[in-house]
């Protein structure tokens, strides 16, 4: 059985969202909310962060919480340094977002089971099938492309794989694409050799820091869920989210 700890990057600076993990949905801060939505599957949860402000909020609803550098490039960065300052024996550490509050547990279940279901899994993330084509046009919304073991064969931006033949609006009834939700989990090891690695190519070319792993020969896993999350980017997403969770209750 494989040992997993959870680590929620969260960082108060952000140039859309400043101090977004300290925002209140309801009655709770987004960063207990994602806190206590993986809580009900991985045992061991831990928020890093590089912020005071952070730091007390975790104290103060009683979770488990690390101080990191400010330098970090990215939130793989800093989940790295996260497990060596927490030490103990892991297998697989997984990678939530701290602004996901509506990660469903059977996503961070299926993402697990990459790892308990084939040994050789590196990476694995999460990708769900896209049901109108408005959003897989949408760059912001990158798409995988599979082999028939489940592996990524690439990530874009771009609408992949371009249906020959075929009416651009009735692709979606030919091919059936799959959006990318950001949710990772690592073997420990490859954790730590991925955060070495510089910059490729095709990552600066997508702005995708998965082809980076790509690029380097890393394989990816990739669970499939037909659970949508709700990401809060802006203070715009943050008022959809709470018009849904008091029309959800």
């Amino acid at each position: 059985m494989n040992r997993f700890i959870c680590i929620i990057p969260a960082r108060y600076a952000s140039t859309r969202f400043p101090g977004k993990p300290l925002a209140l949905l309801g009655d709770k801060t987004i960063i207990q909310r994602v806190y206590e939505q993986v809580s009900k599957v991985i045992d061991q949860v831990y928020v890093a962060t590089d912020d005071n402000r952070i730091y007390e909020e975790v104290q103060r609803f009683h979770g488990n919480v690390v101080m990191t550098s400010s330098n970090h490039r990215s939130g793989t960065d800093r989940i790295d340094e996260a497990v060596q300052k927490i030490g103990g024996q892991w297998d697989v550490v997984v990678n939530v977002q701290g602004d996901e509050p509506f990660i469903h547990p059977s996503q961070i279940s299926t993402l697990c089971s990459c790892f308990d279901d084939d040994d050789s899994t590196q990476i694995a993330t999460l990708g769900k099938p896209f049901t109108d084509m408005e959003a897989v046009n949408n760059p912001n919304s990158p798409k995988i492309v599979l082999d028939n073991n489940g592996y990524a064969m690439y990530f874009s931006r771009s609408v992949i794989p371009f249906v020959r033949g075929i009416d651009a609006g009735e692709w979606l009834h030919h091919y059936p694409f799959l959006k990318h939700l950001g949710i990772y989990a690592y073997q420990t090891e490859v954790l730590h050799e991925i955060t070495q690695l510089p910059q490729s190519s095709l990552e600066l070319a997508e702005s995708l820091e998965q082809l980076r792993w790509l690029q380097n020969g890393y394989r990816i896993k990739v669970g499939i869920t037909h659970e949508e999350t709700i990401g809060i980017d802006t203070p715009d997403d943050l008022e959809k989210a709470k018009r849904w969770l008091k029309e959800e209750g």
